[in-house]
């Protein structure tokens, strides 16, 4: 009875500016998922794969309900935190040792009907975790000893971020890594030693990408990643790494401001990988249209603001970190992707949020979703 109470409470202050954006992008995702899986020279199951779009779907709400009906307490408890870090740990080490690999990455753990990718879950592990620890540790923060707050978790953090990468998944790593970046500055430290750590982040990035381009022309690094970073510097020089992105181009082209009409995309039909996940802006680009690629992007970014807005109303040190977690996790996600699809970044395998195909990508979404409408909730029933 104390549950349905919550429930009523919250679903009384449900804030509408996130949840409508939600379920528009989640049906569109549903649409377009089974649209992109329908290609001529395939032999899967469109209905199969829509079917079970709809079902993460619908599960993310589950999610959704079960959070708002109090249970995200738990959620900030140090035994819940605690467990899903050593699981997925125990999962990425799982992984690395007898993860089989799908399209050159062992990334996911197959449960029967559903496929977990640990990566996915451990975007939501480092949001939660940083965001208790910083609460707790808060005043230290303020004193400046944030290096002695920070120094143990970020170690740890390492460690699942290496096992990450070594799937290889470096879209992955690299989105964590910049979610626990985003975490730490967020923190209360002070601004100049803020603005430092990003300078240095910065370029220690570009220096890093600038030695690996280095060992690439050198012949001196040859692998699935290598060939991803080749395409991204000049896809037409070598057809056979930047064929992806070259067909992707295609697929923008093809569009136009209006689009070719839904289902009559070309490039699905076996030329753009993976047309229902990572390129599925290149699909939704060629049958919709520009018209609709803005709308989407338009609804996300209405979405982040609308949470980094509750972030900052908010009075609790862990409902702002939350927050901002959140919204730059699917900031970050949604950028790598569309630079992908549009050449401006190396392809990474990174899912659009709510749009492309997979249920780790939709469960954690939803939940990052079920956090920040008990947060905008409560902020509701205060006022």
């Amino acid at each position: 009875m104390k549950k349905l109470n919550t429930l009523k409470g919250h679903l009384k202050n449900l804030d509408y500016y996130i949840f409508i954006p939600y379920i528009i992008l989640s049906l569109i995702g549903i649409i377009m998922v089974y649209s992109a899986s329908y290609s001529t020279v395939k032999s899967s199951d469109p209905s199969g794969i829509m079917l079970k779009q709809g079902l993460y779907f619908v599960a993310g709400l589950v999610i959704i309900i079960t959070l708002m009906s109090g249970n995200n307490k738990i959620v900030k408890s140090k035994g819940f935190v605690s467990s899903l870090g050593f699981l997925l740990t125990v999962a990425l080490a799982y992984l690395w040792f007898f993860g089989t690999k799908v399209n050159g990455a062992a990334g996911w753990i197959n449960l029967g009907p559903i496929n977990i990718q640990p990566a996915e879950i451990a975007k939501v592990y480092f949001i939660i975790r940083f965001a208790r620890v910083i609460q707790l540790e808060d005043y230290k923060i303020r004193d400046d000893n944030w290096i002695d707050v920070f120094k143990g978790r970020i170690t740890l953090s390492f460690v699942i971020l290496f096992l990450i990468f070594k799937q290889p998944d470096l879209g992955g790593a690299l989105i964590n890594f910049l979610i626990i970046a985003i975490m730490i500055l967020s923190s209360g430290i002070y601004w100049k030693k803020s603005l430092k750590l990003f300078f240095v982040g910065v370029l220690s990035f570009i220096a890093i990408f600038g030695i690996a381009v280095g060992f690439i022309k050198l012949g001196m690094w040859h692998s699935y990643q290598a060939n991803r970073i080749i395409s991204f510097i000049d896809p037409f020089k070598d057809h056979d790494a930047g064929y992806q992105v070259i067909n992707s181009y295609y697929a923008l082209s093809n569009g136009g401001i209006f689009g070719r009409g839904l289902g009559n995309s070309v490039q699905k039909n076996g030329y753009l990988p993976e047309p229902n996940t990572d390129f599925i802006m290149a699909v939704i680009s060629e049958e919709l249209g520009l018209i609709m690629v803005i709308l989407i992007l338009a609804l996300l970014m209405f979405m982040v603001c609308r949470i980094i807005v509750i972030g900052v109303r908010s009075s609790f040190v862990y409902d702002k970190l939350v927050c901002y977690g959140v919204a730059f996790y699917m900031t970050v996600q949604s950028l790598i992707n569309t630079g992908a699809v549009t050449g401006m970044m190396p392809i990474t395998g990174v899912t659009f949020p709510f749009i492309s195909y997979g249920g780790s990508s939709m469960l954690t979404l939803s939940f990052c979703i079920g956090l920040t409408l008990v947060i905008s909730a409560n902020q509701g029933k205060r006022s």
